[in-house]
């Protein structure tokens, strides 16, 4: 069973090492007949989006973000959506970015 993304809200588990998301950082999506988007912002980002598809469990998607220091960064990230025990979200994520080099993997939990 696909458990949809619409209307969940995330936040980071721990601080993104190469990366700008930190535990402050809230992503709101929203999700349509395979469609995917989410805004965000907090800690070291300003105002972020992301826009991509999902098959099943896994998402795909560009993002692109406005940091506190006003510079403008973009990517591309596979992820991997998972249940907890619990009964909560989950989206493990395996991101590059495309407007600089680096590239990394991060944790975002569904946020109760």
């Amino acid at each position: 069973m696909t458990i949809s993304l619409d209307g969940q809200r995330f936040a980071a588990v721990a601080d993104v090492v190469a990366g700008e998301v930190g535990t402050e950082t809230v992503f709101a999506y929203r999700e349509r007949a395979g469609e995917i988007w989410a805004e965000y912002a907090g800690g070291s980002i300003r105002r972020g989006y992301l826009v991509g598809t999902r098959a099943g469990d896994r998402l795909d998607f560009r993002y692109v973000q406005l940091n506190a220091e006003g510079q403008t960064s973009t990517g591309r990230c596979a992820t991997e959506v998972r249940v907890l025990t619990d009964g909560r979200l989950e989206l493990h994520e395996s991101w590059v970015w495309e407007s600089r080099t680096g590239n990394g993997t991060s944790v975002v939990r569904e946020i109760p």
